[in-house]
């Protein structure tokens, strides 16, 4: 589907080549089954075995960290489902040079973990909760209780993680629940960011489930007064706008209607140890066997930072993982 820029969501090239941001898959496995992120057979999980240890993880990000890594964020499948998640963002929070440490979670598990992540040096959550209406969540979801996934945003606050994002992938029934997330960021410093859906898996891709993020920003600024503004700390692309005395936001990531490729500043490394340079991209690195060598491990972190692309059109979809696999 090509989508044009529409005013008010435009993205202003800046310099290409500065690549700070490391997204640390520690789990292919998740506790929900959400339509957009797994083929309807589900994914054969990982063993034991051929999963990143803990250790393996912090001893790749030593390294990262050498070759100007200086932003970690914790992701999966769902990471809260691996157990002692917690124990790993300690262990990351100790690495010197490591500036930023956030996690990623659909928040079913927060309310259990929130405070020990926090205890451990975690500074910030993303939780994704692609709809507010109970019926639809579970529609989404395939079968999973929105109650609980609200809970885990309530206990993102208590704990005090700072900022706290709301993911909202931008799918097929989201135009009808608009004026219920304006209204969240009126009544909580939330701050809500609208993701289109980006086809990284082809047996994932379906037409209809496009919903372009400049349509989303035209209907809500049809209906609500809406002010650009700057966004939460962060690293990622969003642009924001916000109701006036609101205190959360509304964000717009527009991957797939307007390419902010050139902008890129991320690597992912899988559970299994995969290094991926490009989210759209199947090229992987295996760089599992380089961990313990830290000098063979720099050598192919640098050739890989080197043959990054930063230009969607040079890239073509080659996935044969689900974004579960993946790590987002």
């Amino acid at each position: 589907m090509r989508v044009h820029y529409t005013s008010g969501m435009s993205v202003t090239p800046a310099r290409a080549g500065r690549v700070d941001y490391l997204r640390l898959s520690v789990t292919d496995r998740c506790n929900l089954r959400c339509t957009y992120c797994m083929p309807p057979e589900g994914v054969l999980p990982r063993s034991h075995d051929d999963i990143l240890s803990y250790e393996e993880l912090v001893a790749f990000t030593r390294v990262a960290v050498s070759c100007g890594i200086r932003k970690v964020r914790i992701t999966g499948g769902e990471p809260l489902v691996r157990h002692g998640c917690a124990d790993l963002v300690g262990m990351l929070a100790q690495i010197e040079g490591v500036a930023d440490l956030s996690l990623t979670t659909n928040g079913v598990l927060l309310p259990r973990f929130a405070d020990d992540l926090r205890r451990h040096g975690l500074r910030r959550v993303n939780v994704s909760i692609d709809s507010l209406d109970p019926a639809r969540y579970a529609a989404v979801t395939r079968g999973a209780c929105l109650r609980d996934a609200l809970a885990g945003l309530d206990a993102a606050f208590a704990a005090g993680f700072e900022p706290v994002k709301l993911n909202v992938l931008l799918l097929e029934g989201v135009e009808d629940e608009l004026d219920a997330f304006v209204d969240l960021t009126r009544e909580r410093a939330v701050h809500v960011r609208f993701i289109e859906f980006m086809p990284v898996d082809r047996r994932l891709v379906v037409e209809g489930h496009m919903v372009p993020a400049p349509r989303v920003l035209e209907l809500l600024r049809a209906r609500h007064v809406l002010e650009p503004v700057a966004g939460p700390y962060g690293h990622g692309p969003a642009r924001y706008w916000a109701a006036p005395g609101a205190p959360g936001t509304i964000g717009f990531i527009a991957g797939v209607s307007e390419h902010f490729c050139e902008r890129c500043n991320r690597l992912r490394l899988t559970a299994d140890g995969r290094l991926r340079t490009c989210l759209f991209s199947g090229e992987e690195t295996d760089v599992r066997p380089l961990i313990g060598r830290p000098q063979e491990l720099r050598a192919a972190l640098e050739a890989a930072l080197s043959a990054k692309t930063f230009d969607r059109r040079r890239e073509r979809l080659a996935n044969h993982r689900s974004m579960s696999q993946i790590g987002g």
